[in-house]
């Protein structure tokens, strides 16, 4: 019986067996499945590929009424990632906190209506409609999609301002360095093929605009045997973590005081001859407390706190068709 992550899936792979599959944010919680044996209590969509059918509910919108950490907790949290970064321990770290949603939530209704390229959706636990892909291979090629940068698609020329915005550039740098690094781990010829692409989303009544890049490599042919390893290599996601990303995730731990579980993990789905894969952003779960929606952003030395308090609390929505 296979004992952890990486093991499940490189059995699977050595069958070319079709597998779905979760990972939190330590990897110490995981969910494998063959995709012959799933059932309804986990829909999943990654772009074209979904096993959700169709929607039945009737669409609506959702409005959240949110009880976001209050903007002192989070300065003082801020505050103790600055001391970190001018110690020189990190130089780009990924803050996140919770926010209470206090109204009734479906989350199954929340999954059908939600307007995003990956969706994943576990009864009774948690639901997400994340804009980033992690990893996808096809053939012999690896690619990865680093995601950093947000700003307000109404904003006069927020496209111009946000690729200009020397902060955003500083930290899309430091994580397409930190993903191509990792991908350099598990592939070879690794590359960036596009740096810094501006694509628009729905959040909710908002449109926003992110910042992303595309990294790609190739990997060898038996990479079906070892589809575990490589995943597990690259876990956690730099793009949510940090670098340097062994010392980043010890000072989150420390700083953020709460467990993300499921979030900022990745889910994917693996055909038995491709993978495609995202990260668990854009989060509602439902736990003891009830509803609560974790987000957050990159924290480098040039980044302003209410900017970022902002930007967490932006991030809180179900984007809408």
């Amino acid at each position: 019986m296979p004992i952890n992550f990486a093991t499940s899936l490189n059995e699977l792979g050595k069958r070319r067996e079709p597998f779905f599959f979760a990972v939190n944010y330590a990897k110490s919680e995981f969910i494998v499945l063959p995709l012959k044996s799933m059932g309804k209590d986990i829909l999943y969509t990654l772009e074209g590929l979904s096993n959700a059918g169709k929607n039945p509910f009737t669409c609506k919108e959702f409005i959240l009424r949110k009880e976001p950490l209050l903007y002192a907790n989070y300065l003082e949290k801020f505050e103790s990632v600055i001391e970190q970064i001018k110690s020189g321990n990190t130089y780009l770290l990924n803050l996140t906190s919770k926010t209470k949603i206090s109204n009734d939530m479906d989350m199954e209704e929340a999954f059908y209506s939600a307007n995003a390229p990956f969706k994943l959706y576990i009864k009774d636990r948690f639901v997400c409609f994340s804009p980033e892909r992690f990893v996808k291979i096809e053939g012999n090629s690896i690619s990865t999609y680093p995601m950093k940068g947000t700003i307000d698609a109404t904003i006069l020329d927020a496209e111009a301002l946000i690729l200009a915005d020397e902060k955003e550039m500083a930290e899309h740098v430091m994580v397409v360095d930190l993903l191509r690094n990792d991908l350099s781990m598990v592939a070879k010829e690794v590359r960036v093929e596009a740096f810094r692409y501006v694509e628009k989303i729905q959040a909710g009544e908002r449109e926003l605009l992110h910042v992303s890049s595309k990294i790609v490599g190739k990997v060898e042919d038996d990479w079906h045997e070892k589809i575990g390893d490589m995943l597990s290599l690259m876990l956690p996601a730099g793009s949510i973590s940090g670098t340097p990303k062994k010392k980043s995730i010890e000072i989150i731990e420390a700083i953020e005081a709460y467990d993300r579980g499921f979030f900022s993990g990745v889910f994917g789905i693996y055909d038995g001859e491709n993978l495609d894969s995202a990260v668990m952003i854009r989060f509602l779960e439902k736990g003891e407390e009830g509803y609560v929606f974790k987000s957050g952003g990159g924290i480098t030395l040039l980044s302003e706190p209410q900017k970022e308090y902002d930007e967490m609390c932006a991030k809180v929505y179900i984007p809408s068709f």
